[in-house]
């Protein structure tokens, strides 16, 4: 049998969840012994788009297989040219309505994995709970707008906060740049002088830090010491960067997501050596970290 081959296709590596990603796909592409090629659309839909086309029009170097978390859109065209090409195709963290269809005409392992991002809200909107028992007002920073996983992520938390939490929503980009510059835009407003936040709640950890790098650089005085001793939560959890940040106190909490890269290449590989198809949807549980009872006890101090 020919030697299996896999591109991994990820949304940007400025990010530390997306890095861990590319990490868990090159190790199990490292015990499969197979070959891989890890490529980053730098945020843009349409620059991962023609990646892929170019892979999948490419007789040469084309791959058994394509593995992609979507920067935008999930990429139906490239999807049904992968397949009709003998390319085997995973979808990481989106829906995509498309693979019930391919997966009745082509031959090819098709399939999505991914986390259940309104858990991750709703994990994060049970740490507010716990971290702010009288309530009080959160400043939400959610990725941007289209992305399935920011709109998932809040509505989950939305649903699981409770009420006498008020959500006040700037966008970020799930950069530390873009947790920065959305803090900054949002120091800028005089509501922000006046209404005082009680937590600052990040989609990710990476704009979490940015924020509060934010504050850190654009405060003085008393409110400077009150930003900072916000309590900061954000997601993903990679065990060097947000867990490592929780241990530190630059964040409160986070929301533990499993890389999933290596499992999607892992699925492809075992179903293209054997012929069948895996599962057409498989979740991986999130996890949130610390407890909530260890959250409950650093509010009551």
């Amino acid at each position: 049998m020919k030697k299996l081959s896999f591109l991994v296709s990820l949304i940007t590596d400025d990010n530390d969840y997306q890095r861990l990603q590319a990490a868990s796909a090159e190790q199990a592409a490292q015990r499969l012994g197979a070959d891989i090629k890890v490529i980053f659309a730098g945020n843009d839909s349409i620059r991962q788009s023609e990646q892929l086309l170019e892979a999948i029009q490419s007789p040469a170097s084309r791959p058994s297989a394509i593995v992609f978390e979507p920067a935008g859109t999930a990429m139906a065209q490239a999807a049904r040219a992968a397949t009709a090409a003998g390319i085997g195709w995973a979808v990481l963290n989106k829906e995509a309505e498309y693979i019930h269809e391919l997966r009745n005409t082509c031959r090819v392992p098709i399939f999505s994995i991914g986390s259940d991002h309104n858990e991750i809200g709703r994990i994060q909107g049970e740490q507010l709970g716990a971290l702010l028992p009288q309530g009080g007002l959160v400043l939400s920073i959610q990725g941007p707008a289209g992305s399935a996983a920011a709109e998932q992520r809040a509505t989950g938390m939305s649903r699981m906060k409770p009420v006498n939490i008020e959500l006040r929503m700037i966008r970020g980009n799930w950069t530390k740049e873009s947790g920065y510059n959305a803090a900054s835009s949002w120091l800028r407003l005089s509501t922000s002088r006046t209404v005082p936040i009680g937590a600052v709640a990040s989609q990710n950890d990476a704009m979490a830090v940015g924020a509060s790098k934010a504050f850190e650089e654009q405060s003085v005085g008393e409110e400077r010491k009150r930003l900072l001793g916000l309590p900061f939560l954000g997601c993903d959890g990679v065990p060097a960067t947000g867990q490592t940040w929780v241990r530190s106190g630059l964040l409160a909490a986070t929301v533990i997501t499993p890389p999933n890269a290596g499992l999607a290449i892992e699925m492809l590989a075992k179903a293209i050596t054997i012929g069948t198809q895996p599962p057409e949807h498989t979740i991986v549980s999130s996890a949130g970290f610390p407890t909530l009872k260890e959250l409950a006890a650093k509010a009551r101090h």
